[in-house]
């Protein structure tokens, strides 16, 4: 990976970074307010923030895989472990916003297609979990093959 892609991704990861702590700081309380009159406001409030919580968790394992990546590390079993959080990440972050789903659902503060909205944005987000987990399938195959090629090279410098 280049030095301005890894520079670019970078901003792009301190930019949400930032605009998730902006949400955290100044949205939710804004939310919270605005929903004074829902009898539902602090679930709506909690899920949200930790929803905003699963999407920090994400940006700072990415970040270290980058740096991983830069270092060139990346093929090592240290990697397994962010993908791993990721993954996590993105399965609480789905759950939640079928969560989400369900406290809205009873009554008719919202309308049903916002509620059938959130489910389908639910599936969105477990679909990029499980491509998540595609990708770390293939990040073992590619670690388990520099493993053995490692090992190849050892043995090849050991006749020669």
């Amino acid at each position: 990976m280049g030095k301005l892609t890894v520079r670019a991704l970078r901003a792009v990861l301190v930019a949400l970074l930032a605009g998730s702590v902006f949400v955290q700081a100044v949205l939710l309380p804004l939310l919270a307010i605005d929903m004074q009159e829902f009898d539902r406001r602090v679930p709506v409030v909690v899920i949200v923030a930790l929803g905003v919580v699963t999407v920090q968790v994400v940006l700072v394992c990415v970040w270290r895989l980058v740096t991983m990546v830069r270092r060139g590390t990346v093929f090592s079993h240290a990697a397994f472990r962010f993908v791993h959080i990721v993954i996590g990440a993105m399965v609480a972050a789905a759950l939640l916003v079928c969560a989400l789903g369900a406290v809205l659902a009873p009554g008719e503060a919202v309308a049903p297609g916002v509620v059938l909205l959130l489910g389908g944005a639910a599936l969105a987000v477990l679909g990029v979990a499980l491509i998540v987990l595609v990708l770390r399938m293939l990040l073992a195959q590619a670690v388990a093959r520099d493993v053995e090629a490692t090992r190849m090279r050892a043995e090849l410098a050991e006749v020669i």
